[in-house]
């Protein structure tokens, strides 16, 4: 996970002032480096977690001179080796080995459909300093998040809300709407839409571009595609297809963190699913991760029974953290601040508790 923020402003220079404003806010999501980069209407700021590419080539804002082209980026790109040795075949030279650098060249030849060339997760955005214009995109699930705010004078865009109130210039007014979602759909505020009328989020699948006088274009780049197939598939067919796609999902990832990779195991379908498929896929020395509170007449408050057989089964290198009642209210107030959203669920606070000590 890393940081990005900036300003694009559509009639003086941008503000360099508010992206360091912006950047304290973003320090948790990339506490390894911090930068930021000027060129008269633009402004970039970057706070990097290091993962790929652990060099300061990898280091952000990147600009290439050569293309004319500067990205702030966030998540990570699984086939970036593949389009870095097809862009290698194709003449183009790296200062890197990491993914952010082929973003950059996969902008420069297919433009507003480089998107469509990338698996992973991400959200970033170029400037396009022969074309005067700003191209930001999100990930086809939205999995990494990507917050907006837009007014007469500037666009300013960043990784969590926090960093975008930070500026001091935002409509912190209620919406309605908004409102109404975050109670009736179980705590989500589909895009664009956020909790406060002068935030948005950039849709899922999505992209935007805006010109320096703030004409703005947004497209969708994927569509879910739920068609049934043409031939009827019994349920075991199902079942080797659902694992084939499983299986395929984890190789792509496995392969790319300089890092070591580690699991959240709550002991339920998806975690126990996940260190399966790892351990299948010959991941060796698995590190996984688990949390429980105190029991309460009402609820059982830890995991541990379901975690530890699954930790049994796959000898994974686990570490348990057992959390005290008296130790979760005063983080409250901390895994609040944290979110980028309003959240509901006790979940929220065992998550932000089991990140904190796994960090």
């Amino acid at each position: 996970m890393c940081g990005i923020c900036g300003e694009l402003n559509f009639k003086t220079s941008a503000s360099l002032e508010a992206v360091q404003n912006m950047l304290p806010k973003l320090e948790k999501r990339g506490p390894d480096f911090g930068d930021t980069w000027q060129h008269d209407r633009v402004v970039f700021g970057h706070r990097r977690l290091a993962i790929i590419d652990l060099s300061s080539n990898s280091n952000q804002p990147m600009v290439d001179r050569e293309l004319g082209l500067t990205i702030v980026f966030n998540g990570a790109i699984y086939n970036y080796p593949e389009l870095r040795k097809q862009f290698i075949k194709e003449g183009y030279t790296f200062q890197s080995e990491g993914d952010t650098e082929v973003i950059l060249k996969a902008y420069h030849k297919w433009g507003e459909d480089c998107p469509k060339h990338l698996h992973g997760m991400f959200a970033f955005t170029i400037w396009d300093e022969k074309k005067k214009q700003l191209f930001a995109v999100r990930d086809r699930m939205g999995i990494k998040p990507f917050y907006f705010s837009k007014t007469n004078e500037h666009f300013r865009f960043a990784s969590n809300m926090q960093a975008l109130l930070a500026t001091g210039e935002i409509d912190q007014s209620i919406d309605p709407f908004a409102l109404h979602n975050q109670f009736s759909l179980h705590a989500v505020i589909p895009a664009p839409r956020t909790i406060v009328n002068g935030i948005r989020k950039l849709e899922p699948g999505t992209s935007m571009t805006i010109d320096v006088n703030g004409k703005e274009k947004i497209q969708r780049y994927w569509f879910l595609d739920a068609t049934r197939p043409e031939k009827e598939l019994s349920e075991q067919e199902w079942t080797d297809k659902i694992h084939d796609a499983l299986r395929e999902a984890v190789r792509k990832r496995i392969d790319v963190a300089d890092v070591p990779v580690g699991v959240l195991l709550s002991g339920g379908l998806d975690s126990s699913l996940l260190v399966a498929l790892l351990a299948e896929a010959g991941v060796k020395d698995l590190r996984t991760f688990s949390i429980g509170f105190e029991d309460q007449p009402e609820e059982k408050g830890s995991e541990f029974e379901f975690s530890d057989q699954i930790v049994e089964r796959y000898k994974t290198k686990h570490h348990k953290y057992h959390i005290s009642n008296s130790e979760v209210l005063p983080h409250i107030p901390d895994a609040v601040k944290a979110m980028s959203e309003p959240m509901v669920g006790q979940d929220a606070v065992a998550f932000y508790l089991l990140n904190e000590r796994v960090s």
